[in-house]
């Protein structure tokens, strides 16, 4: 039986590139997609010294063409896609007032239009073949609010939304959509947003004065943490399960 191909976004580092190395474990023929190609490259290197099957296409979500051209080459290369896993994303911190113009139009063209552009590349692809597994990586923040996240959250609402409403209309080509929202996870973007070394112990202790109540299982998630959860919602296994968010950050949002 062949491999399958999975196509991973925003797959240089963090929840990405943890989601790359897990499904390459498990068999794929993963396309590892991010618009830092440097960065991209030293992360493929890696798994490729492991003997994985990765491979690095630069490409800028933002972009429709971009995001057609991908979908094109891959799938003329390295097969029919069969996973997409969503994992792209940005953050702009600063209260709902402070924000830019250009802090809100980044996060929403990152998070939110490169959801939708290359889902729709992808699903286009998956229909006619009536097969396929979507998941996109949103955030627990998309559904409860958070100081200073204004235009993150509303972004991974858009993207969960957008994902769900997707699923809807075809499931009745037997393909599944899905999003996992993870909570603080020990990335690059976590540990941007505090004083360096502090970013685990202030996430699990929680700030009253922002409304964070803190980790109740006292420990960040390791991006690992995530891509098992994504990994499972793209299985056989997950094969009656669409349009769900599987929350993933140790009970920070209660439950809700």
């Amino acid at each position: 039986m062949n491999a399958r191909v999975a196509l991973v976004t925003g797959a240089a580092g963090g929840i990405g590139e943890a989601v790359v190395r897990l499904l390459a474990e498990r068999g794929d023929t993963v396309v590892a997609v991010d618009v830092d190609a440097d960065r991209l490259t030293r992360s493929v290197d890696k798994h490729l010294a492991e003997g994985l099957s990765v491979r690095a296409r630069p490409a800028d979500v933002t972009s429709s063409q971009e995001v057609r051209a991908l979908v094109d080459r891959v799938e003329r290369e390295e097969g029919p896609i069969e996973h997409l896993v969503n994992a792209a994303g940005v953050l702009r911190l600063a209260e709902a007032r402070a924000l830019t113009d250009q802090d809100w139009a980044a996060t929403f063209a990152v998070n939110a239009t490169g959801v939708f552009n290359v889902s729709r590349a992808v699903v286009d692809r998956m229909v006619p073949r009536r097969r396929g597994a979507v998941v996109t990586v949103a955030s627990n923040a998309a559904g409860t609010a958070r100081t200073q996240m204004a235009a993150y959250a509303a972004s991974k609402a858009a993207a969960t939304a957008f994902t769900k409403c997707l699923g809807l209309e075809v499931a009745r080509h037997h393909i599944r959509c899905n999003v996992v929202a993870p909570g603080s996870t020990d990335t690059p973007m976590l540990r941007g947003m505090h004083i360096p070394g502090t970013a685990a112990a202030a996430s699990v202790q929680g700030d009253p004065a922002a409304y964070r109540v803190g980790i109740p299982l006292g420990k960040v998630a390791r991006p690992e943490d995530v891509a098992h959860t994504v990994a499972y919602l793209l299985s056989d296994e997950a094969g009656h399960i669409t349009l769900q968010t599987l929350t993933v950050d140790g009970g920070a949002t209660l439950g809700v």
